[in-house]
């Protein structure tokens, strides 16, 4: 008699203590869940911080617009932009870079891209269709047709300045440096380092 007594006690002894364990191990798993969620979110918001960082200083990521530096380049392609060189160095004679358009009116974009000819004190000019820089014919295998639009005599670039073009030397389809003038390095972006995009395409420029 007395062990059935004592079963039965001990059964109540669980049954009662047992939702108090429950409530407990609810509270443990609420409590887990919400560190790791704040764990997560910390986690995310340090990686943006990084990214964003990044951006602004060492790389940025370009898509192509218009037809302007084709046959090289082509309208949807995606560029990787080095924008840290330009802290340590002048772009160069044969560069692709970004810019920042410096024309205005309604056709006025956020950005340009376009390839650098000239440097400062280099001496540009375009004759019976040709590119001459320095007095002598620039040789472009990346271009797939005389300049189509008007020769212009030789001009100086002055100092802190460069004279870009876009590789589409057909009528009309490039506005650039024999349309604004010369840009200054303020106004560059980076330097297209490679296209990205799409992968078949993936070349260093």
């Amino acid at each position: 008699m007395s062990d059935n007594l004592e079963e039965e006690y001990l059964r109540s002894r669980q049954q009662k203590y047992k939702p108090s364990r429950n409530k407990r191990s609810q509270s443990s798993q609420g409590k887990r869940w919400i560190v790791e969620l704040k764990d997560w979110i910390l986690t995310a918001l340090v990686v943006f911080v990084i990214m964003s960082l990044l951006n602004i200083f060492v790389f940025n990521i370009s898509t192509v617009k218009g037809q302007s530096m084709q046959p090289t380049l082509w309208e949807g392609e995606k560029l990787f932009i080095n924008k840290i060189t330009l802290s340590f160095a002048n772009p160069k004679r044969g560069d692709i870079i970004v810019l920042h358009d410096p024309s205005t009116g309604m056709n006025r974009k956020e950005y340009l891209v376009k390839r650098v000819i000239g440097i400062p004190g280099d001496v540009v000019e375009v004759r019976d269709h040709l590119l001459y820089v320095n007095g002598k014919v620039k040789v472009e295998p990346y271009i797939d047709t005389a300049i189509q639009d008007s020769d212009f005599a030789p001009i100086t670039i002055d100092a802190d300045s460069f004279f870009i073009m876009g590789d589409n030397r057909h009528a009309g389809a490039s506005k650039d440096s024999r349309y604004f003038g010369f840009v200054t390095k303020d106004i560059i972006v980076g330097r297209a380092a490679f296209i990205w995009w799409p992968f078949s395409k993936l070349n260093a420029l």
